[in-house]
C-alpha cells in the first residue's frame, strides 16, 4: 500500500511540475516569441520577393535602353554588375542579424544607385520616352520601388515587436534559455539623405 501511495505522490508531483512548467513558459511568452519570430521570417520573405521582382525587371529595362542608347555602355554595365552583386547576397531568415541585413541593404543600395543613374540618362533620349515598352517597364519599376519601401517598413515593424518582446522581463529569461536573439533592422543609407531625387 505504501508503494502505491509513493507512486501516486510521484505522479502528482510530476503532474504539478509539468503544469507549472507549461504555465511558466506560457506566462513568459515562449509561444508569443515563436509567433513573432515567424512573423519576422514571413515578412523577410516579402522583402525578398519585391527585391526579386525588381531584379527580374532590370534585364528587360537594360535591353530597352541598350537599343536606343547603346553608347551608354558604362552605365548599362554598372547596372548589370550591381544587379549581379545584389542577387548574389542571400540572407538566411533564421540569421537576420544587423550585419547580414546591412550587407543585403548595401548590395541593394548599390543597385538602386546604378538604376537611378540609368533613369537619369534615359531622359536624354526622346525615342525612349516615346517607347511604350520602356514606359511600361519604367512604371513597373517605380511601383516596385514603392512596394520595397512598404515591405521594408513592415519588416522593421514586425522586427521591433519581436525585439521588444524578447528584451522585456521576464521574457528575456525565456528568450535567453531558448536562443531567441535580437534581429536587425533596415537602416536608411546616410548618403541617401544627400542624394538627388530621381523621378521615374
Amino acid at each position: 500500500m505504501k508503494i502505491l501511495t509513493l507512486n501516486s505522490m510521484r505522479k502528482l508531483i510530476y503532474t504539478i511540475t509539468g503544469l507549472f512548467a507549461i504555465l511558466s513558459f506560457s506566462s513568459c511568452g515562449y509561444n508569443t516569441m515563436v509567433e513573432l519570430d515567424e512573423n519576422v521570417k514571413a515578412q523577410w520573405g516579402q522583402v525578398q520577393n519585391v527585391y526579386k521582382r525588381r531584379a527580374d525587371l532590370i534585364p528587360n529595362l537594360v535591353a530597352s535602353v541598350k537599343g536606343a542608347a547603346g553608347h551608354e555602355k558604362e552605365t548599362l554595365t554598372a547596372v548589370i554588375e550591381a544587379r549581379a552583386k545584389a542577387t548574389a547576397v542571400n540572407v538566411d531568415p533564421t540569421k537576420l542579424t544587423p550585419e547580414t541585413i546591412e550587407k543585403f541593404n548595401q548590395a541593394q543600395g548599390q543597385l538602386s544607385t546604378a538604376l537611378g543613374k540609368l533613369m537619369v540618362i534615359t531622359e536624354n533620349y526622346p525615342q525612349l520616352q516615346a517607347n511604350q515598352n520602356f514606359l511600361q517597364l519604367q512604371e513597373q519599376i517605380e511601383g516596385t520601388e514603392n512596394r520595397i519601401a512598404v515591405e521594408r517598413q513592415k519588416f522593421n515593424e514586425v522586427t521591433m515587436n519581436y525585439n521588444a518582446k524578447i528584451r522585456k522581463f521576464p521574457n528575456n529569461l525565456t528568450a535567453s534559455m531558448f536562443g531567441f536573439e535580437q534581429k536587425g533592422y533596415f537602416q536608411a543609407d546616410p548618403a541617401a539623405q544627400n542624394a538627388p531625387k530621381v523621378e521615374f
